[in-house]
């Protein structure tokens, strides 16, 4: 008697095994159909595009299927933009401060295709977006909101999570100059409260203008103040290494003080020896502006004097620039 029940016990553990074993080839979720872009903490997912004058640029938007095995068919998902979504989130974020809504980038700057094919047997397509983005204006803050589309007679199924099946691309141009400068250097002062202590911000951030151009805002302003558009001010690059700055409002009063100049060093780094370290120093920043509008009843002169340190660190062993940027 003894003797069957342990019998018994070795063949039901076997049985148990043999049921586990196979269990690894069947799928534990579903194949949704999802896209990778991740929202970031201003609530959309930042991309970064090289800016050409005059020619496209693309960007590969990844789309996934998830699940547990493999794609097992071929897949046609079609993708369109979704402004409803950007509305909802302008909404929800910032109420009626509508100076900070995002806006949806207008067709003229971009370009998809109307499906994506996964294959069989590969869990991931590439999405090219085709950018061409001459003339714009970064003092908006661009975003191309895109979303899967239901199609019954296609076979994918999309995420019903609306962070997967949604991507909401904040455009972020670039050339070789742009992106946020260490303002610690740059001291700002009233006149006439020149012996006082200076304002000092510690990033400063630029934007594309073209391939050679930046522009930031005059002083302490930035993409808070409702009237930002109002004090741009443009730094041109010259393969010399000049800086001309100059700014398209005369209400602002802008004048330059000095010639400036920058120079570019790089360093590798000495932990990771892949990461390059560059750095672009803007030197004899000078110049002077009114600030109109912030009292309303009196324009106010500041003056602005120092320099700027832009530091971009880029991953050698990654050949796609925008990749290779480690923002």
């Amino acid at each position: 008697m003894k003797k069957s029940s342990i019998q018994l016990f070795f063949l039901m553990v076997l049985f148990v095994c043999n049921a586990c074993n196979d269990e690894w080839k069947e799928e534990q979720f579903e194949h949704y159909v999802s896209f990778k872009a991740p929202l970031e903490s201003e609530g959309v997912a930042n991309i970064y595009v090289r800016y050409k004058d005059g020619q496209k640029t693309t960007f590969l938007q990844p789309l996934e299927v998830s699940g547990s095995t493999t794609n097992d068919m071929d897949l046609s998902v079609r993708v369109g933009v979704d402004a409803d979504t950007l509305g909802i989130l302008n909404y929800e974020r910032f109420q009626n401060r509508q100076d900070f809504y995002y806006e949806q980038l207008d067709n003229s700057y971009f370009s998809i295709p109307e499906t994506v094919n996964i294959k069989t047997g590969e869990n991931t397509a590439l999405m090219a977006i085709d950018f061409s983005l001459k003339g714009i204006d970064m003092a908006e803050k661009w975003v191309l909101p895109l979303t899967i589309l239901e199609d019954p007679a296609a076979q994918y199924k999309i995420n019903p999570r609306k962070h997967y099946k949604k991507a909401l691309l904040r455009v972020n141009p670039f050339n070789n100059y742009s992106g946020t400068y260490s303002g610690t250097a740059l001291k700002v002062v009233m006149d006439g409260h020149e012996s006082e202590t200076p304002i000092v911000k510690s990033q400063i951030r630029s934007y594309v203008v073209d391939e050679n151009t930046i522009f930031f805002y005059a002083g302490n302003i930035d993409e808070d103040r409702k009237d930002r558009k109002n004090y741009k001010i443009f730094a041109t690059f010259s393969e010399t290494g000049g800086v001309t700055f100059r700014a398209e409002n005369p209400n602002m009063k802008f004048a330059v003080k000095k010639d400036a100049s920058y120079t570019i060093s790089e360093q590798m780094d000495a932990v990771r020896p892949y990461l390059l370290h560059r750095y672009i120093t803007l030197n004899n920043v000078d110049y002077e502006f009114t600030d109109y509008t912030l009292v309303s009843t009196t324009a106010i002169k500041f003056k602005v004097s120092g320099s700027l340190i832009l530091e971009r660190q880029l991953n050698t062993q990654i050949p796609d620039e925008d990749q290779s940027i480690e923002w």
